[in-house]
């Protein structure tokens, strides 16, 4: 559920914020439920018009963080409280109760995160797949070399007659889209669509980035760290659910590796390191 972070990783570099990711998982969630099983249509391209889903509301607040130059975590939060409401709306249009979703969703589309190709599950392959694609976007392109030309300076790589606006309303609509895959990919493991799914993933998510080494001031990062991070959260939770300790004080360890992260992250950015070690240098100097 986590494969949405490679992503977000791509916002952060630009030097943005996406706190709305979670929200749309819950949106495409039950518009996929509402659109199969209340308005008929095929479940495939029920998926299809989620993903859709995803990338319009990815656009949204994109265009506004990009051309109108709102600051990200004004608008991301704004579209996080848009698109949690959406969620509660579509149900109730549709005659569902939102608390109790939809389910009895066909055999086929609960294969998706259930099923497995050759003992390997589909939730792993799917990562894995996310992870090369985001990866060599990233770091292999054109497009990535200039996202994070644009985190370190968007002024001069305007001048360098990069489009910005264009390319950091896409990130938007890139982690849009993949918000929309984890919602579905956690509608088919729970065969329930619900309007709330991804309320709590905001936090490990931001953190996941942040802990893999991608700078909250822009230009620096990398989707390696972001999925080595990812794994590590989610193993801690698992780990955590195992000695018992109650889901709702989970967030807790992951807060704090949140903080250390922005701790250390401000360290290295500040060159507190550098200016420590140069006085270590300066004081051995005078002593001899």
């Amino acid at each position: 559920m986590y494969s949405f972070a490679f992503f977000v990783t791509y916002v952060i570099i630009t030097g943005g914020m996406d706190i709305q990711a979670g929200s749309i998982m819950g949106l495409t969630s039950i518009c996929v439920g509402v659109l199969w099983q209340k308005m008929g249509v095929n479940i495939w391209l029920a998926v299809l018009l989620g993903i859709l889903v995803g990338a319009l509301c990815g656009l949204i607040s994109g265009m506004l963080i990009a051309y109108a130059k709102v600051q990200p975590m004004v608008i991301t939060l704004g579209g996080s409280f848009l698109y949690s409401g959406l969620a509660l709306v579509v149900p109730a249009l549709a005659g569902v109760v939102a608390y109790q979703g939809i389910t009895n969703f066909p055999p086929e589309f609960q294969e998706i995160a259930a099923g497995s190709v050759a003992g390997i599950p589909n939730q792993v392959i799917i990562f894995l797949i996310l992870l090369v694609i985001s990866f060599i976007i990233l770091h292999l392109t054109k497009y990535g070399r200039k996202i994070f030309l644009i985190g370190v300076n968007r002024n001069t790589a305007e001048y360098s007659g990069i489009k910005t606006a264009r390319l950091v309303m896409s990130t938007y609509v890139l982690s849009g889209i993949a918000a929309s895959i984890a919602g579905i990919l956690l509608t088919s493991y729970l065969g329930t669509a619900k309007p709330d799914f991804g309320a709590d993933l905001t936090l490990p998510i931001i953190t996941a980035v942040v802990l893999g080494g991608t700078s909250i001031y822009g230009g620096k990062g990398n989707v390696i760290g972001t999925g080595l991070a990812a794994l590590i959260i989610g193993f801690m939770k698992f780990g955590l659910t195992l000695i018992g300790i109650n889901a709702q004080y989970q967030d807790i360890p992951v807060g704090i590796l949140l903080i250390v992260s922005l701790i250390i992250n401000f360290m290295i950015n500040s060159n507190v390191f550098q200016k420590s070690k140069k006085k270590e240098i300066r004081r051995k100097v005078r002593d001899e």
